[in-house]
């Protein structure tokens, strides 16, 4: 049905629950693909051991090369957009494919709805070491969520036909920060209009550990530098994008907008707001343009 695409940066067990949970809960066959980073941790061995398809770099070479590496080995028509550290609740497959039947065309991108430390708040255990499995079934049935607009997160579900057409994952933001926003940017210019969070597939987030492994500010810093990426290759910041265009990102006040999915999207209301938010983003735009060569981590882009 899907071809599963898992990045994972020596993060073994996080890494057996993910793909455990897949093999447990989900109602389709599937091909799970694994890229494996370095791979010192065992996880190169058990991949091996369990006959997983798998692509190999001896380095890390972040989450935006490994989709496109092992996007490579995908075989069906439609791939999914994976984390190492999801735990795929029951039936998460079955609404994939029931909004799928409800569409006559490939250009769409949907995701799951992330649990835990992600979208909606459960807990279930902040690590694998603690997590409570028969807590998360037990009460799958009692989250409450709701479809959503605007969704750049995983797990991400999108034909290949497409993922082709756009070029895969910009290789530019990696290791990762920002890259998930570009791809949705990328698929808007492609006339992508559907981007729609399914809240009925549900997957526990652990909360990206392998990101924030060695350094807790690391999200701080991605985030940062992502931005700045993606704000000189498109003219426009992420949350710019994400909030005229997607209907998501972050208000005034800094919190998550979360709407109820209302349909296909439209080029966004030039309004006041709009413009000076417009004004501002080409102003910070000029900025690094000019200043660029200062910054060390920039200068893959233009």
């Amino acid at each position: 049905m899907f071809s599963i695409l898992i990045p994972s940066f020596n993060n073994l067990e996080y890494l057996k629950t993910c793909i455990n949970s897949l093999k447990k809960n989900s109602e389709y066959a599937h091909q799970i693909i694994v890229h494996i980073n370095e791979g010192t941790d065992g996880s190169l061995e058990y991949i091996k051991e369990n006959n997983l398809e798998y692509t190999y770099s001896e380095n890390n070479i972040g989450m935006p090369k490994a989709l496109n590496k092992s996007s490579k080995l995908a075989n069906f028509d439609y791939i999914l957009i994976s984390h190492d550290d999801f735990y795929f609740c029951p039936g998460w497959d079955i609404e994939f494919v029931n909004e799928l039947k409800k569409l006559d065309h490939k250009k769409f991108y949907l995701s799951g709805t992330m649990v835990g430390a992600g979208q909606v708040y459960f807990d279930a255990g902040e690590t694998v070491s603690n997590f409570d499995e028969n807590k998360l079934i037990n009460n799958v049935e009692k989250i409450k969520t709701f479809n959503f607009q605007g969704t750049t997160k995983c797990p991400g579900l999108v034909h290949k036909d497409v993922w082709k057409a756009v070029g895969g994952w910009s290789e530019e933001f990696s290791p990762t920060g920002g890259d998930d926003t570009d791809f949705a940017k990328k698929l808007w210019d492609y006339d992508v209009r559907i981007f729609k969070g399914l809240g009925k597939c549900l997957a526990y987030h652990f909360g990206s550990i392998t990101t924030r492994k060695k350094d807790k500010s690391l999200f701080t810093y991605l985030g940062s530098r992502g931005n700045k990426i993606f704000l000189l290759k498109w003219g426009i910041g992420i949350n710019f994008f994400e909030k005229f265009y997607l209907k998501s990102g972050l208000d005034q006040n800094k919190k998550l907008i979360f709407n109820e999915y209302n349909g296909e999207l439209n080029k966004p209301k030039k309004n006041f707001e709009y413009y000076f938010e417009f004004i501002i983003n080409k102003i910070l735009f000029f900025y690094l343009l000019i200043f660029k060569r200062e910054l060390n981590y920039l200068k893959k882009i233009k």
